[in-house]
């Protein structure tokens, strides 16, 4: 019974040895992976700002030509912005006020789907002021934001076909 014992601890060993082998291997693949990974591009607060600078001004010459199909998308491409900002950046502080904005955005949408000029109009007012609202939270009060006086693209054409 002792050799069945002995012999028994000594395959266990033995398996137990080569495990380590390959444990060890996949923690130094893990570790090459995320040195990848925190290495890898990661856009900053000031890159998806822009795109959303863009996508607003956007947003507003498309809405005040009825352009809904234009409105719709941009309003999207901010949505999805704010959120991938959340994604890329959760741990900053700035992070935490970001939500105030969903509701705005859900009123422009509102708008849009109603296809209603003038509810366009005032939403896209409180959205443009809760972002500067947004800005002065966060301690970045000196961008201040404003319904677009030209489109930001001259080789886009805002109105409907």
């Amino acid at each position: 019974m002792k050799k069945i014992f002995y012999a028994f601890a000594m395959l266990l060993l033995t398996f137990c040895s080569d495990n380590s082998d390959k444990i060890s291997e996949m923690q130094s693949r893990i570790d090459s992976l995320q040195l990848k990974v925190s290495d890898s591009y990661r856009p900053g607060w000031g890159e998806f700002m822009t795109g959303i600078q863009i996508h607003h001004a956007k947003l507003w010459f498309a809405g005040i030509n009825q352009n809904w199909a234009l409105a719709d998308f941009e309003i999207h491409e901010i949505r999805e912005s704010l959120e991938d900002l959340q994604k890329y950046h959760s741990e900053s502080e700035e992070i935490k006020t970001l939500p105030i904005i969903f509701a705005p955005i859900d009123s422009v949408q509102t708008a849009i789907d109603n296809k209603s000029i003038a509810k366009f109009k005032q939403n896209y007012l409180l959205l443009t002021s809760t972002c500067n609202a947004c800005h002065q939270a966060v301690k970045y009060e000196f961008n201040k934001v404003k319904i677009p006086d030209s489109p930001p693209f001259s080789n886009q054409i805002f109105k409907p076909e």
